[in-house]
């Protein structure tokens, strides 16, 4: 969803920068690419780009949780616990949304259930200006597939759902509110 966000936004003229972990998709054209493969990279790599930006998207998230303890070498069954201990990783989006000054903050999230509900919520939480949600059990939407339907829920209260369809598509819809809000014309 990211990058169809992002090459939607730089074929409109905006300058545009993708912070991207591991994939396996091809850069967009006329976008600047921050690969990162840790959340503190990312993190780090979004809190320099929201020092210049009008509007953050963040469309995926990390790891909720990470391995409280990493080694730099092979760890041997012999001398291993079979429990594997966890902390919570950075909340990015929470992070950078508190920082804001004039940016517009979109965050989306992913539910499995109550999905306007939770997105409400996230939003309230987080201080976002709009929440793209997504119900991620659903086979045809979401990860791993290039279609998606959502519900755009914004600060006034409204949920506007968007049908089954293509994530350029919802790109297109997600960059229309945004312009709108930034006192652009939409396309």
């Amino acid at each position: 969803m990211g990058y169809a966000i992002a090459a939607s936004a730089a074929g409109r003229g905006h300058a545009v920068r993708l912070v991207s972990g591991p994939v396996s998709l091809a850069s967009p054209d006329g976008v600047a690419v921050s690969r990162v493969g840790t959340a503190a990279q990312m993190l780090a790599a979004v809190e320099d780009a929201f020092l210049w930006c009008d509007v953050l998207v963040m469309s995926a998230a990390v790891a909720d949780w990470k391995p409280k303890a990493v080694s730099g070498q092979k760890l041997k069954k012999a001398s291993m616990s079979a429990v594997l201990e966890l902390e919570p990783t950075v909340d990015i989006l929470r992070t950078v949304a508190k920082k804001k000054t004039s940016q517009l903050v979109v965050g989306f999230a992913a539910e499995t259930e109550n999905v306007v509900a939770q997105a409400h919520q996230k939003r309230i939480a987080k201080g976002l200006d709009l929440v793209v949600a997504n119900d991620v059990s659903r086979t045809d939407a979401g990860f791993e597939v290039d279609t998606n339907a959502v519900t755009f829920v914004t600060g006034d209260g409204e949920a506007l759902d968007l049908p089954l369809m293509s994530k350029v598509a919802v790109a297109e819809h997600l960059l229309d509110w945004i312009e709108k809000q930034r006192g652009q014309r939409p396309r």
